[in-house]
This record gives C-alpha cells, sequence and structure tokens, in this order.
C-alpha cells in the first residue's frame, strides 16, 4: 500500500501541473482564436451576443477586401526591409559595443557601460520631440530612415544582454587568440560570435518583434500611406465613426504570420539563448 502510495503521488504532482499549465496555454491562446475566428465572419456575426466561437458562414472574402482597401502588400514588404535593417543594426553595433565592454581594457569603459544602463531608465517620451526636431533637420521627414538609422547606433537592453554572454565565455579563450595573432575584431568575429548564436538569436527576435510590432514611431515620421509598414498601415482600418472589424482581424492575422514563423523557426535556440545569457555578471 505504501508502495502504491508513492507511485500515486508520484504521478499525481506532475498530472496537475500539466493540467494547470494546459488550461494556462488555452487561456494564452483564447484572444488569437477569437482574433482568426472573428476574420472569417461578417459584421453581424463579429457582434452577435451571445457570440459565437466559430462562425456560421465562413467569409474568406474578408482577407480580399483587405488587399482592396489597403496596400497590404506594400505595408508588408516595407516592414520587412525597416525589421530587417533593425535586426542587423542592432546585432551588429551592439555586439561591438558588448564585446568591448566585456573583454577590451580601456579608460572609463565601467562608465560608458552605466551610461548604457541610465539609457533604460530614461523614458522614450521625454527624447520624442529632440529626436523629432533631429531627424526633421536631417530631411528624414517621410522615409524610413528614422525607423532603422538608430539601430546602427546601439541600444542599452542589447549591449547589457550581449555584454553578459560575452562574460560568460572563459577569459583564456580571449588571451589563447590574442596569443595566435588575432586582432580583437578577429576574436569577435570568429570566436565569440560564433559562440553567442543562441544569444544572437534572441535579441534578433526581441528586435524583430519590437520592430515589427511598432506603431507609434511611423505615424509620427511617416504621412505617405504607401511608406507605412504594416502595423502602422492596418490602423487606418478603424475609422472614428465605424471599424470593420471582421477586416481589422483579418489585417492582424496578417500581421502576426511573420512573427509566429520566426519564433518557430528560432524556438529552440530561443529557449537556449534565455537559458544560458545573464549568467555571470
Amino acid at each position: 500500500m505504501k508502495t502504491l502510495g508513492r507511485n500515486g503521488n508520484k504521478w499525481l504532482w506532475p498530472a496537475l501541473a500539466y493540467t494547470c499549465l494546459t488550461l494556462i496555454a488555452l487561456l494564452m491562446i483564447f484572444p488569437f482564436l477569437w482574433m482568426i475566428s472573428t476574420s472569417f465572419k461578417s459584421m453581424e456575426e463579429a457582434f452577435r451576443y451571445p457570440p459565437n466561437m466559430f462562425p456560421e458562414h465562413w467569409h474568406f472574402e474578408n482577407y480580399r477586401l483587405l488587399t482592396k482597401t489597403l496596400p497590404v502588400g506594400r505595408f508588408f514588404v516595407n516592414s520587412i526591409k525597416i525589421t530587417s535593417l533593425n535586426v542587423i543594426g542592432v546585432l551588429l553595433s551592439c555586439s561591438m559595443a558588448a564585446f568591448a565592454l566585456a573583454r577590451l581594457n580601456f579608460p572609463g569603459r565601467t562608465l560608458l557601460f552605466a551610461a548604457a544602463l541610465i539609457t533604460l531608465m530614461i523614458p522614450w517620451q521625454t527624447t520624442l520631440i529632440p529626436v523629432f526636431i533631429l531627424f526633421q533637420k536631417l530631411g528624414w521627414k517621410d522615409s524610413h530612415y528614422p525607423l532603422w538609422v538608430p539601430a546602427f547606433f546601439g541600444g542599452g537592453f542589447a549591449v547589457f544582454f550581449l555584454r553578459q554572454f560575452f562574460l560568460s565565455v572563459p577569459r583564456d579563450l580571449y588571451e589563447a587568440a590574442l596569443v595566435d595573432g588575432l586582432t580583437p575584431g578577429g576574436v569577435l568575429f570568429r570566436i565569440y560570435l560564433p559562440l553567442a548564436k543562441p544569444a544572437l538569436t534572441t535579441l534578433g527576435v526581441f528586435t524583430f518583434i519590437t520592430s515589427w510590432n511598432d506603431l507609434l514611431s511611423p505615424l509620427i515620421y511617416i504621412d505617405t500611406l504607401e511608406k507605412m509598414p504594416l502595423t502602422a498601415g492596418l490602423s487606418f482600418l478603424q475609422t472614428q465613426y465605424s471599424s470593420n472589424w471582421p477586416i481589422m482581424m483579418a489585417g492582424a492575422v496578417v500581421s502576426i504570420i511573420p512573427i509566429l514563423v520566426i519564433f518557430y523557426i528560432s524556438q529552440k535556440v530561443f529557449v537556449e539563448g534565455i537559458a544560458t545569457s545573464g549568467l555571470k555578471g
């Protein structure tokens, strides 16, 4: 009887844990299922009470009406361009800055790292107007430059994230590479960056999601509809007096597909990067 009791406890707690996790997962996925379902409904069904989880008649033409209402294809291309440049800029600039702060000895290194961390504490609203004036003086208003050029000048979180990973790499490896004749730049690109694949992938996913979902910046800097990225362009489906919710949900489904694809492709390396970064300060 005691053996049966021990075996029962052995299976009881995992079963309860998986049941709780399943319920939480269902709660998390429900809004996405509702979004997809609504994208195939008519306006009448979207506002019906009590609501139906699945439409009685599937309106696939909502996606066709979406492409006729707005230049979604152009929005998609703009988003791919801006997001890709943001990812490249952040990974390139922040990896070099993080490597310098982690492995190079130079005057003011600690002060520079502290300054990078301080930027995380400054609300972006305080810099919004000065940055807008700067880009306007440069003639970048109504262009994509303000949306991706700042990524090539680094960011506090990305520098901190990669620095923590670089610190977890044994310093002896860096010193041995220098003895073998590599320059610090060679050590970074030939040794540290290949080892930092999990951290770089994680940071790339974070940057991709942040850039792809950015709504405010395009609305501030871009005036021409055809230059809008997807997230900002879809906001024009909602007007002051009326909104076609099924078409808006169709746009939301289209906008979330690239994020799901990126995360699915990189999820294994992404989880590894979360687990291995920031272990050493």
